[in-house]
């Protein structure tokens, strides 16, 4: 395990809520909105809602993102636990273990972002996302 952080999920209104946690914490601000993602890899309707959001200040990482379109927003459950993993293999293990009387959202796969990701819901109703990062492109 590489690393572990909190991955917030906001309503539509991530941008603004980002915008002001750089004003508070200061750092770099990366975002990218549904409509900037590659052709196919998101779903439709997603406007100007942000598919991602990252704030690093040093070695500190604030994540989120908007709820996906078509996805109700609850508060209270509007956060994930996100582990930073070092190899395909340990996401797969993760997941497994972490779901175990509970759901896989996302069975672990390659994506644009990531090398391996998976996402699941444990059996105390905590939400996971394990990803294996691939070198960022800028």
């Amino acid at each position: 395990m590489k690393d572990v952080n909190c991955y917030l999920v906001f309503d539509g209104n991530c941008r603004e809520a980002f915008d002001f946690y750089k004003k508070c914490f200061g750092g770099e601000l990366f975002t990218m909105k549904f409509s900037d993602a590659p052709e196919g890899s998101a779903p439709k309707g997603g406007g100007d809602r942000l598919m991602h959001a990252a704030l690093r200040n040093g070695s500190a990482l604030l994540m989120a993102s908007d709820t996906m379109p078509g996805m109700p927003f609850q508060k209270g459950n509007n956060f994930s636990v996100t582990i930073t993993c070092e190899s395909n293999e340990e996401v797969d293990r993760y997941c497994k273990l972490i779901s175990e009387k509970g759901k896989v959202t996302m069975e672990p796969q390659e994506t644009f972002w990531a090398k391996r990701f998976a996402g699941c819901t444990d059996q105390f109703g905590v939400n996971w996302m394990f990803n294996h990062e691939k070198p960022m492109q800028m």
